[in-house]
């Protein structure tokens, strides 16, 4: 299965114009993530390979079901 990493924004912030509050990870091109969160359609998105990356924030929910899908 495909998975992409999908970002949140906080709150009055539309995608593009400002700051990831957190990163999310979705099934294929699902809007749901995970944990159940229902992400901005227009949200940035990325490879699954970057979950690994240091810097950005992940959510923990999506990080444990994520591992447990994944070889």
């Amino acid at each position: 299965m495909e998975h992409v990493m999908r970002a949140e924004y906080p709150e009055g912030v539309r995608p593009g114009e400002g700051p990831v509050k957190i990163w999310h990870m979705v099934r294929g091109h699902s809007r749901t993530a995970m944990c159940g969160r229902l992400l901005e359609e227009d949200a940035a998105t990325q490879s699954e390979e970057a979950w690994s990356a240091p810097d950005p924030i992940f959510c923990h929910t999506c990080g444990a079901m994520y591992l447990r899908e994944i070889p």
